[in-house]
């Protein structure tokens, strides 16, 4: 019986070898398909954009049983793209564990808290930069950042008089560049996943592009923010946060040592799945034994989250998330993506469009900047940052290997183009998201949004000159002298 099992697969395998890929018609139909009822669902009836992707996979599966191929085969095709994204989902749920100890810990309340003193009237705008930069960089969540910190930042700002998008603008390239930076980021892991690079490799590389723009942006907000230096400063607002903080949480610089050991490990090059777990296991017993909570309560926050009733609803929209639950959505459109875009790949949908653009792209800097362009495109037309990166992902992996290119120079163009851009579309989840939470509106920040729109320009420069673009072969070449060496 297992012997005809195994021939059954020889055959079906010999088939599809057999089969003539489909072409540009067939996967333009399909992501037509797809892309209008993603705007539809997305931008129209405000709901997820799960439905719209399974849509699309349903299509580009009769698609291909119309070319003639059997549905077990296709149903491979489908098995073979969730594969690309297991090792970004094992990252994704230890993220959630570590999102609920180090807040369960105090960990997070204590670099927010001490975050927040650095606030001063003179330099407020490019302090909330800042700012935004810790918290984010801290909890891994752009969005969680501009619903606290970022919301009472707008509140300050506006009663000293400055211009709300001013002020939005500030919110917004602190959280992004916070976001972008952070190991507990799920786009920056779904990046770094998808295209098969070491996160904190990806993290590094990603330096080059994006320390030069937010240097651009506090230079830019620090001579915006000077003619606001005298205004009256309320802290009110901050002074409650504070409070808040320190009724509930034991603070203390000694929980500092808990990320700055997860660092230390990262430096030593110690990969990334144990040196988050090394976080997670001191953050549980800090929530214990520094915060005085019970082990049920430890293990819920890694379960569930944690959650906090303090009666000042900023810090509780702050502190109340994390844990593996908090990661499903993520992971959930993680696997359809995935399954959308296992589909459109081995049926050779794909490539019939990437072989269109790569007669154009024929150098690496037309190259990283057709990545770009194509995240831009699927912000635009599929509504979220998290499609932004993930078909991009597939499309593009063959072209940079087939161009000796390392992977990691696909990694950085996927987050560069994708995940900072998503806000300048109003009706990208993200677009909506801060025109609801800030009270602005996407044409009111755009120009003030610096770092999302400068990272994009200078990674397709970076390109062209091929600074900081690394080969292969030169990867080959350090692990052949590091070898010989030893």
């Amino acid at each position: 019986m297992f012997v005809i099992f195994t021939r059954k697969n020889k055959n079906d395998e010999d088939n599809v070898n057999t089969k003539k890929p489909l072409g540009v018609t067939s996967a333009v139909i399909t992501l037509s398909i797809m892309i209008i009822t993603m705007l539809f669902t997305v931008a129209v009836l405000e709901k997820e954009p799960h439905i719209p992707l399974m849509i699309g996979t349903a299509v580009a599966i009769i698609m291909t049983m119309m070319h003639g191929y059997e549905f077990r085969e296709v149903e491979e095709m489908m098995y073979k793209g969730i594969r690309h994204a297991l090792p970004a989902i094992v990252i994704i749920i230890l993220v959630g564990l570590v999102i609920g100890s180090w807040i369960g810990s105090g960990v997070v309340a204590t670099m927010i808290y001490y975050g927040l003193q650095l606030i001063d009237p003179r330099y407020f705008l490019a302090v909330v930069v800042i700012l935004c930069s810790v918290v984010a960089l801290a909890i891994g969540s752009s969005w969680s950042t501009m619903a606290t910190v970022g919301v009472a930042s707008m509140g300050i700002g506006i009663s000293m008089g400055i211009s709300p998008g001013m002020v939005a603008g500030a919110v917004i390239c602190g959280a992004y560049f916070g976001d972008k930076m952070s190991p507990l980021s799920d786009t920056t892991n779904l990046a770094s996943g998808l295209s098969g690079v070491e996160l904190f490799e990806h993290i590094k590389h990603m330096f080059y592009t994006t320390i030069p723009a937010v240097i651009i942006a506090l230079i830019a907000f620090f001579f915006m923010g000077m003619q606001y230096g005298n205004k009256n400063f309320d802290t009110k607002r901050i002074d409650a946060i504070l409070n808040t903080m320190q009724d509930n949480f034991v603070i203390t610089p000694w929980l500092l040592l808990i990320p700055l050991i997860v660092i230390v490990l990262v430096i030593f090059k110690v990969p990334a799945i144990p040196a988050i777990c090394v976080g997670i296991i001191f953050g549980f017993f800090a929530q214990i034994f520094v915060q005085g909570g019970s082990i049920t309560e430890a293990l819920t926050a890694l379960q569930t989250g944690y959650t906090i009733e303090s009666g000042n609803k900023l810090v509780d929209e702050l502190f109340n998330r994390g844990g593996l639950e908090s990661m499903f959505y993520t992971i959930s459109l993680t696997l359809v993506a995935m399954t959308f875009g296992g589909v459109l790949e081995y049926s050779g949908m794909l490539s019939a469009l990437i072989s269109l653009i790569l007669r154009v792209a024929q150098t690496t800097g037309s190259l990283i900047a057709s990545v770009i362009i194509s995240c831009i495109g699927t912000n635009f037309t599929c509504s979220e940052q998290y499609i932004s990166i993930i078909v991009p992902s597939r499309m593009y992996a063959n072209a940079f290997k087939e161009k000796n290119l390392h992977p990691k120079n696909l990694s950085r163009a996927l987050e560069d183009g994708g995940t900072l851009t998503s806000v300048f579309v109003p009706w990208n989840t993200c677009g909506v998201f801060i025109a609801s939470t800030l009270g602005v509106s996407v044409m009111e920040y755009a120009p003030f949004a610096i770092v999302n729109y400068t990272v994009p320009i200078i990674s397709v420069i970076f390109g062209y000159v091929g600074f900081k673009i690394i080969k292969l072969k030169e990867i080959d070449k350090e692990d052949s002298d590091n070898a010989n060496l030893a």
